[in-house]
């Protein structure tokens, strides 16, 4: 959960939750809070930037007014992380055609490589190590599910290393159809006797980015990804018309 760092006063000509929402706002454009973030609660924001809950209240009301944050079955606000009107239609197309899932892989290969090719020139030690973490997981034996959430957990450190708040934000509209593309990639028939080739695709792509290969990142993650399209065509092939 994020802080809010100090920051100047609002200027005592405008309303004061006017000048928390852009502070708020602010962050959001930043990457500082990013999509599906729970926000911290109004006293302590109030607390943070000195100024009253009333202020802060008016400023969470009109950043959900906006679209930007949402309200938190049970309390508490999040910054909004998905179109959900929109990934629920992305999903039921996806679906009702294979054809529609090959050119979801197609685009993943133009936005991921773009954000591992940025990962390798941005990412902080500190994002780098996260990396690693996660990829340590996948190579301890899991169930399909939890190797799964590893490998979506991978490309979202990739991600958040980029550094930037658009892609995160257009990564948060795809996310329910990603998490399930992801998690067929680890069950039968498409993970039979792949489980070690996706492992080592994963390394090649932390290699890259660890050593600030910007060429080489980008690389790995298409060659896995191309992979990945190749092995659809191969289902589809089999599959009866």
């Amino acid at each position: 959960m994020s802080d809010i760092p100090p920051a100047p006063g609002p200027d005592p000509t405008r309303r004061i939750s006017d000048w928390v929402a852009e502070q708020l706002l602010g962050k959001i454009a930043r990457g500082e809070m990013v999509p599906g973030e729970r926000l911290p609660g109004e006293r302590q924001l109030a607390e943070q930037l000195h100024v009253s809950r009333v202020s802060v209240r008016a400023a969470l009301q009109r950043l959900k007014t906006q679209g930007f944050l949402t309200a938190v079955q049970g309390g508490g606000t999040r910054v909004v992380s998905s179109a959900g009107a929109m990934d629920a239609a992305l999903t039921a197309m996806v679906r009702s055609q294979l054809d529609n899932l090959l050119d979801l892989v197609e685009i993943r290969i133009a936005l991921e490589t773009w954000a591992a090719r940025r990962a390798a020139e941005r990412a902080t030690p500190e994002q780098v190590a996260a990396m690693g973490k996660v990829l340590a997981g996948m190579a301890e034996p899991a169930d399909p599910r939890q190797r799964a959430a590893d490998d979506m957990d991978f490309h979202l450190e990739i991600a958040r290393a980029a550094g930037s708040p658009v892609y995160l934000h257009i990564l948060a509209t795809i996310r329910d159809i990603l998490d399930q593309m992801v998690e067929f990639h680890h069950n039968e028939p498409f993970a039979h006797g792949q489980e070690a080739l996706m492992l080592d695709h994963h390394r090649a792509i932390f290699r890259a980015i660890e050593r600030r290969d910007p060429d080489g990142a980008a690389a790995a993650v298409s060659a896995h990804l191309s992979w990945v399209l190749g092995w659809y065509q191969k289902i589809r092939s089999r599959t009866p018309a």
